[in-house]
């Protein structure tokens, strides 16, 4: 049996830590199309599956080292759920709610432009 000694091992390279831009509860807007959104969850890097992120053309396809951020979406037609790449998101200053049905499931209410999360269970 073989084993490994930690001090002759070769080091493996972490990958670079980021720290997110954008928080829990605060309300963005799309760099380029016409939707904003109050985000419920972040992922540090890409995790949706490969044909999600072959779908968006390559010319403007996000790298996939940088957050990814879950929305609670809506634009001038309906709401839905968005999963957004840290480079194509803004702050959103206007101070109004999103009216998506769901945020109450998630956040108590609007204080100052951020939403204040509801304390849930952990699983």
């Amino acid at each position: 049996m073989d084993t490994i000694n930690p001090a002759t091992a070769p080091a493996l390279a972490a990958p670079p830590l980021r720290c997110a831009k954008f928080a829990i509860g605060q309300v963005v807007k799309h760099r380029i199309y016409p939707f904003r959104g109050v985000i419920f969850d972040v992922d540090p890097v890409f995790a949706n599956t490969e044909e999600w992120l072959s779908s968006i053309p390559e010319e403007v396809r996000p790298r996939r080292d940088q957050p990814f951020y879950h929305l609670l979406a809506e634009n001038a037609q309906t709401t839905y759920v968005a999963y957004v790449s840290e480079q194509n998101l803004l702050a959103d200053d206007t101070g109004k709610p999103v009216s998506h049905p769901q945020v109450p499931q998630f956040f108590k209410e609007l204080k100052r432009g951020h939403y204040v999360s509801r304390e849930r269970a952990l699983h």
